[in-house]
């Protein structure tokens, strides 16, 4: 199971890193090709919180030998694809199959395992969970140096049929409620498919058609009224599709949060340092993915020590130590200049990688581990899905910095070369010859052709930076909601 989930996770990053390829070779416009990965986004975030349900119906066993079949073979159908259209609705189906394997995983582990061993259960999933968008640049990035486009899907099949004939010989056999099928309410689930769906379209559209576009309002306020909507009737019924009520748990609830801060800070880290190397570094797929590797190093290094100590410490006090040391660890980024490289990023990436270890495993402790078995397929559909939604409202406000910030900074990068500041000179890497020979007053047409790569660059590095700022406030703000948990049973014993 851990291994069909490490796949649908890495498929997202193995792809991103190749969109330029597959454009080039189906011959598709630029700004059409990011449907490519937004099919595969809005369906993963569709069938996340249909898990539960989808677990009743079919049991845990049947549910993913069906969803890594589906993947598998959506896999090789996409890798076959000799048109767009049909690469995506590929994706479609890869992304919804592959979105009910997360929450699967971590739902056997508390259903699967006694106590005593759900903490190693958890790691396992965890360490997957985490290290597959680390890992997915240098995949992605050998892959498309060595082979074609098509060996991106290619990779998943041999996996994915190995996981299904695993699925069926190990899981055990339980009796389907075929009976939740009558009582499916298709109102509600239409409203959170179209709750979802917009919200996820409308994240990736904001940054570059802005956030007071109509198209953006339409599509929040279309989510908006179909997630009120959702809810309501959720709530109403007796048989939700998603329990929602189980949300009014604070522990369930705090470890929610928890998930949307860690998919913020994990999805943006993976996503800003690749734009940053690519587009100030100049590095290609495969340098950039071993550059990040240590991130993923780190994690697996520190994983028999999260597991060591969680079964000793208390969910509250591990989850704090690991918000605390995930905020320095985005923090120590945020003083990136255009020649920042392996050396400068080598310590925060460690800090992260050892961090968030301990923002994954004792926030699922905190939000699944305490509930009953029926409440868990349901909770952990919920508890992923948060994790989703940050990282998709990460990148989304990842995006505005660095498209609303860039052209301020640039200018203003700008004045300064033009009041003869000599250290904004030097951050741009201009030689100070050239910049002296200039002298101050406004830069003639042909310096500027020359500065503007320069300029550019040092404007870019400047906004990434405040992205990396945002990100480490806002993980900051997350050690607010720890204290209102409840003890856990670690925890008492401490006190």
């Amino acid at each position: 199971m851990g291994v069909g989930m490490f796949m649908a996770i890495l498929d997202v990053q193995v792809v991103a890193t190749s969109i330029p390829n597959i454009q080039k070779a189906l011959a598709v416009r630029p700004d059409q090709i990011s449907w490519v990965q937004t099919a595969y986004l809005v369906a993963e975030v569709i069938a996340i919180p249909l898990t539960g349900l989808l677990t009743r119906l079919l049991t845990m066993r049947w549910l993913f030998v069906c969803a890594i079949g589906a993947f598998t073979a959506a896999s090789l159908g996409c890798a076959l694809s000799h048109g767009f259209a049909d690469l995506v609705a590929w994706r479609v189906l890869q992304g919804f199959s592959g979105g009910t394997l997360i929450p699967s995983v971590f739902s056997a582990v508390f259903l699967l395992f006694p106590p005593s061993r759900q903490d190693i259960a958890t790691t396992v999933a965890g360490v997957l969970a985490v290290l597959a968008p680390t890992v997915g640049p240098i995949v992605g990035g050998w892959i498309t140096e060595t082979y074609s486009w098509h060996w991106l899907f290619l990779i998943n099949v041999v996996p994915g049929v190995v996981c299904l004939f695993g699925a069926v010989a190990l899981l055990p056999e339980e009796a389907p409620d075929w009976t939740a099928l009558r009582r499916l309410d298709v109102v509600t689930l239409a409203a959170m498919a179209t709750a979802l769906a917009a919200l996820e379209i409308g994240l990736k559209q904001a940054p570059s058609d802005g956030w007071g576009s109509w198209q953006v309002v339409g599509l929040f306020a279309l989510s908006l009224a179909a997630g009120v909507l959702f809810v309501r009737r959720s709530l109403l019924t007796f048989h939700p599709i998603v329990e929602l009520r189980t949300l009014g748990r604070r522990d369930f609830a705090i470890g929610c949060l928890l998930s949307f801060v860690l998919g913020v800070g994990l999805f943006g880290s993976v996503y800003l340092m690749p734009v940053f190397l690519a587009f100030v570094r100049g590095h290609n797929a495969l340098q950039i993915g071993e550059i990040m590797l240590v991130t993923g190093v780190a994690q697996l290094v520190t994983a028999p020590v999260a597991v060591a100590l969680e079964q000793r410490i208390g969910a509250r006090t591990l989850s704090a130590f690991g918000f605390v040391l995930f905020a320095v660890g985005i923090g120590l980024s945020v003083f990136g200049t255009p020649t920042t490289d392996f050396r400068e990023m080598f310590a925060p990436q460690l800090v992260r990688g050892v961090a968030i270890m301990f923002c994954l495993l004792p926030p699922t402790r905190l939000a699944l581990g305490e509930l009953e078995t029926i409440q868990v397929p349901d909770a952990s559909g919920l508890f992923n899905l948060m994790r989703n939604l940050g990282g998709a409202i990460g990148i989304a406000l990842i995006d505005t910095v660095i498209y609303g910030r860039g052209p301020v900074l640039g200018r203003g990068i700008v004045r300064r070369l033009e009041a003869g500041d000599t250290a904004t000179a030097l951050a741009a890497g201009i030689p100070l010859d050239m910049f002296r020979a200039q002298g101050k007053g406004p830069i003639d047409a042909d310096t500027a052709a020359i500065l503007k790569p320069m300029i550019d660059h040092l404007a870019l590095a400047r906004a990434i930076n405040e992205a990396w700022l945002l990100m480490a406030v806002l993980t900051a703000l997350a050690l607010l909601c720890i204290p209102f948990a409840k003890p856990t049973a670690r925890n008492k014993a401490e006190e």
